[in-house]
This record gives structure tokens, sequence and C-alpha cells, in this order.
């Protein structure tokens, strides 16, 4: 004998509520779809244009290549230039992204889970850092770098950097090694663990998604950074690839073709880095909200 469930109204409105939240409507696919498009038809528009020659993008600017010419990125691939100024960005966002993530996890763990007089006006100040960009201390800094001697050199550009990418920084970590329990703190006190070593064996590894995602964000940076690298820097040896950018295409002005290749190469890593740790940003940033 065949049985019939009997759904009350308001139970079947909810489940066609969630099941049009769920989907969601075609309106809203096109609009993610124009916003993504916007946001990568420049990307593509660049990538393709590097396999277009001087004449085609004359002719037509926004056509597809008749012949896909190879060599526009062959001759930067075999520029010593490029490679060398491959080598500043990657050790300026190496090496930034150690000093931001070293400090910025002591810095934090000293204002989460130390009690002290001025712990809320230092979290504070770190937080007022947010509202100030490195343009607004060009001249300062550029006069600091000049008289220690830093004009010209790497570490002229890794330190303002890490400074400027610690507010960040500190912001995102202290709600994580704040939500860290304190029985755990206790427990490994009455283990023997010390301070120090409560800090290395439970504290970083608890931290590790907030660390990433700091890591990340500051390395992204570094390698995007232009106007700092513009102030302090004369020699085209020593530019990294954001200036490169500005120096060649001044030097080939006339060789749009050539030009896009080069752009091309030079944002390619940071869009693939960025693409393979998309979701941990988003982790650590939801983690953060949540501490």
């Amino acid at each position: 004998m065949a049985t019939t469930t009997l759904q009350a109204p308001g139970r079947i409105a909810r489940t066609r509520k969630a099941d049009s939240v769920g989907w969601g409507s075609p309106l809203t696919y096109f609009i993610a779809f124009v916003f993504v498009a916007i946001c990568i038809g420049p990307v593509i528009y660049i990538i393709i244009g590097g396999f277009r020659t001087n004449a085609q993008i004359t002719t037509d600017p926004s056509g597809w290549p008749t012949h896909w010419q190879v060599n526009n990125y062959l001759e930067v691939l075999r520029s010593s230039i490029f490679w060398r100024q491959v080598s500043n960005s990657v050790i300026t966002a190496v090496f930034t992204t150690l000093g931001v993530v070293v400090l910025g996890v002591m810095a934090s763990y000293v204002i989460a889970r130390y009690q002290f007089k001025g712990r809320g006006a230092m979290y504070s100040l770190f937080a007022a850092g947010l509202m100030f960009p490195m343009t607004v201390a060009i001249t300062p800094l550029y006069i600091m770098i000049k008289s220690l001697g830093l004009m010209n050199t790497l570490a002229g550009i890794i330190l303002p950097q890490i400074a400027f990418a610690l507010p960040t920084t500190v912001i995102i970590l202290v709600p994580f090694l704040r939500a860290i329990p304190k029985e755990i703190e206790e427990a490994a006190s009455i283990d023997g663990a010390s301070r120090l070593g409560f800090f290395f064996r439970m504290v970083v590894p608890l931290s590790v998604p907030g660390v990433v995602t700091t890591g990340i964000l500051a390395f992204i940076a570094s390698w995007n950074s232009y106007m700092l690298p513009l102030f302090l820097m004369n020699n085209e040896t020593s530019y990294t690839l954001p200036l490169g950018v500005q120096a060649f295409a001044s030097q080939y002005a006339v060789d749009t073709a050539r030009v896009l290749a080069f752009t091309s190469l030079s944002m390619i890593p940071a869009l693939i880095f960025f693409s393979l740790f998309e979701r941990r940003i988003v982790g650590g940033l939801t983690g953060a909200v949540k501490g």
C-alpha cells in the first residue's frame, strides 16, 4: 500500500527559497561574469598582444593575432637585464615576506597573549598604520634611506616594505593568537614548557593559516611595489620588475608588441602565485574575522 508524505506549505516555501539562494539567479551570474571580464580582459589583452606584431597592433588594436609571434617573448627571455630584474624582485619579495612574518608573529603574540599597560595603545598604533600609505611618507623615507647609505640597494627597499606591511600583519594575526585557548598554555606550562617553548611548539603551528595569508599578501605587495623603487633606485641593474617595465617601455616605446611581452612576463609570476594561494588568503582572512 503506497503512502503519501505531505509537506507543510511553509516547509515547501523554505525549500524553494533555499534552492533559489543556493543556485542564484541568471542575473547574478551575468553580473559576476561582467565584473570578471572587466578584471581579466586587460590582462588577456596584454598577454595576447605580446604575440602580435606592431603592424597588427596599429592596424587592429583589438584584433586577434593572424600569425603568433613568439619572438617577442623569446627576445625578452634572452635579455640579461630582464633576469637581473627578476632576481631583484624575487630577493626583495622573499626577504620582505620573511621579515614581515617573523616580526609580525612575534609582535602579535605579545599583544594577543600578554597583559601589560599600553597593550591597547600598541594595537591601536598598528591599526592607525593602516591609514598612512607609503606615498605619504615617501619624502622622509627618501631622506632616511639616503642618510643610511642604502640608496640603490635592495635593503633600502626591503626595510621600509617590512615596516609598512606590519600593521596589516598584526591586525590579521592578533585574532588568531588570541583565539588559542588558555587551557593549552596552562597544560604546556604544567608539562614544563617555557613561554618560548609554547610559542614555537604550539603558537606557530596553530597560526599557520594566518601566517600564510600575511606572507602571501606581503609577497604580492612587494612584487608589485613601484613607488619606493622609483625614488630609491637610479641604476637599471638594481631595478625590480615593476620599475623595469616602465624603463623598458620608455626605451622601446615604438616597439609596442615587445613592451606587451615584457609586461606579460613580469606579471605572470604574481598572477600564478596569487591564483595558487587564493583559497589560503580567503581562509586566513575568514579565520581572522571569526577570531
